[in-house]
């Protein structure tokens, strides 16, 4: 497999543990957790993964985006890899283009990390 090609496989999934209300998270799933957060936590990124969410067919490259945003491209893609390296989005690289689709098992895994919130 070519250089390139591996960078574009999926990360692993991001957390595979019960809500934080019902069990206290191991060390490893708490750092899994972490970095999913701490990319989320980023306005640029949390729009972003809304942005491609919504777009057509559900899933878009970096010039799709480079509108929304005056910030370069290059910055752009530094945030995609970002959400990529998190699990929150999948990419597929089609000729000179990648393709970023959110990944919908990580968002779910990070819906039930947080499930269970009662006030």
């Amino acid at each position: 497999m070519s250089k390139s090609l591996a960078a574009l496989e999926p990360s692993r999934p991001v957390a595979c543990c019960s809500p934080v209300t019902r069990a206290a998270l191991s060390a490893e799933d708490a750092d899994r957790a972490a970095h999913v957060l701490k990319a989320l936590a980023d306005p640029v990124r949390l729009r972003l993964l809304s942005l491609v969410a919504a777009h057509e067919d559900g899933e878009a490259c970096v010039c799709d985006l480079n509108d929304a945003f005056d910030l370069s491209q290059p910055t752009i893609s530094h945030h995609l890899k970002l959400l990529h390296e998190a699990g929150l989005v999948h990419r597929e690289k089609r000729g000179v283009w990648v393709y970023y689709r959110v990944s919908t098992a990580a968002l779910a895994d990070v819906a039930q990390l947080l499930g269970g919130v009662s006030s």
